[in-house]
């Protein structure tokens, strides 16, 4: 075999996994989805037909993880190939664990013991939602396009995220000092709020990772400080 044969081959499998790739990432939003909604509305069925499905978001992880394991074993990947499949690792790791935030959610909306009036607490939980969901889905996307401007532009959203997160813990302080009957209950709604504030830190080391890609540069993303900080391969 040539060797424009066999890299055309090892593009053609780079891109099947890129591919199963975005299947996890669409797998883990519709999870965040349903776990949410479930929460909303005080659904244990859904909560608990969600927080038995995680296992099916493990193993896509796995499978895409043996498919990278492959192709190194196998192949003689180059450098620019090897920063990629380190960072499929890195990235199917951080969207499983984005998977567990929704079984843990789900598993909050089971323990909850009752139902209340907190609509004004779930649109704010919604919002941390949507915003972190939205942040996935274009940290996706510069993946696939490796646009490099919209990987370091995306850890902007995080700071709303936080700002929502803090509402939320401020919020629950208050009314748990009001009426000390409410902790238990409060505890679980600021795990759910907790889970969602994880889910978007995990989306801007995903970003970190598009930037590893295409510059072989690791960089903290850390806008909230107002600066960037890394360093390159050779500063190892």
């Amino acid at each position: 075999m040539t060797y424009l044969a066999s890299r055309e081959t090892f593009d053609r499998k780079l891109q099947e996994m890129l591919e199963q790739v975005l299947i996890l990432g669409s797998m883990v939003e519709a999870a965040i989805q349903q776990s949410m909604r479930a929460l909303q509305q005080h659904d244990r069925k859904a909560a608990r037909r969600i927080y038995m499905a995680d296992i099916k978001i493990n193993e896509k992880r796995y499978a895409i993880e043996n498919q990278c394991v492959a192709l190194i074993a196998t192949q003689q990947p180059m450098a620019r190939d090897v920063r990629f499949l380190t960072a499929v690792f890195e990235i199917i790791t951080e969207l499983e664990r984005m998977g567990d935030y929704a079984k843990g959610i789900s598993k909050i909306t089971m323990q909850l013991s009752e139902e209340r009036n907190e609509l004004d607490m779930f649109l704010d939980l919604q919002h941390m939602s949507d915003l972190g969901l939205n942040m996935l889905r274009r940290v996706l996307d510069a993946f696939v396009t490796k646009d490099l401007e919209t990987a370091r532009a995306i850890p902007k959203d995080d700071d709303t995220v936080d700002d929502l997160y803090n509402k939320i813990n401020n919020e629950l302080i208050r009314r748990v000092i009001a009426d000390a009957n409410t902790v238990e209950y409060a505890n679980l709604l600021l795990w759910a709020a907790h889970n969602l504030e994880r889910m978007a830190d995990r989306v801007i080391n995903i970003c970190e990772r598009i930037v590893y890609v295409a510059t072989g540069e690791m960089i903290e993303l850390d806008l909230s400080e107002g600066f960037l900080t890394g360093f390159s391969n050779e500063e190892k």
